[in-house]
């Protein structure tokens, strides 16, 4: 079965959907909106056969590639249709996700999962959440799981690291992007309990 990783279009946006939310309700992954995915769908990829059958789903695949700074972006609603699972389709969607980074000259991909293993084998790193910081101001802060989240934060660094003096201290996957005293608040806040409504 011939697969293309194109763009995605206009009309993918309603596929896009349904396979994103059908996960979301299993608490799998966040779930997206009409005008959420219509924003951003210059950042998605799709995987389709190029020859559909009829029985075909829409699209196999899924991913979006969302900026999260002027250096680090997100692999995000990664999604792999269930009738395609165990085929590779999510590797490929993740490394053409990364080859746009590289080609927009991003120096960090980042990405928040379940598997991380899955992350791993593509050259992908865990690390702590927290070094992702830009991740948590724009957009875990909003999440229903945030005081109790499971995911893992895996990292990819695309640009060379600098040379480092004997006396630096090194920190993998570090992001920059805030200082210490800027997001010491909000991990604080993070583990303090809060009512959650789950209703």
């Amino acid at each position: 079965m011939p697969v293309l990783v194109r763009p995605a279009e206009t009309g993918d946006v309603p596929h896009i959907l349904a396979m994103v939310n059908r996960f979301a309700d299993q608490n799998i992954m966040l779930p997206r909106t009409v005008e959420s995915v219509s924003h951003t769908l210059p950042d998605w990829l799709v995987a389709v056969e190029e020859w559909p059958e009829p029985t075909t789903p829409p699209i196999l695949a899924c991913g979006a590639l969302v900026p999260l700074t002027d250096t680090l972006a997100e692999v995000r609603s990664l999604a792999v249709h269930e009738s395609q699972q165990g085929q590779g389709l999510g590797g490929v969607i993740v490394l053409e996700l990364v080859q746009r980074a590289r080609i927009r000259n991003y120096e960090q991909v980042c990405a928040l999962t379940l598997r991380e293993n899955f992350f791993v084998r593509l050259g992908f790193s865990v690390v702590d959440r927290w070094s992702i910081s830009s991740k948590v101001w724009q957009a875990c802060i909003y999440c229903r799981k945030f005081h109790r989240c499971d995911e893992v934060a895996v990292l990819m660094n695309l640009a060379e690291k600098p040379a480092t003096t004997e006396n630096a201290v090194a920190r993998p996957g570090w992001s920059h992007l805030l200082k210490w005293s800027e997001w010491q608040p909000l991990k604080l806040a993070y583990k303090q309990p809060t009512m959650v409504d789950d209703r």
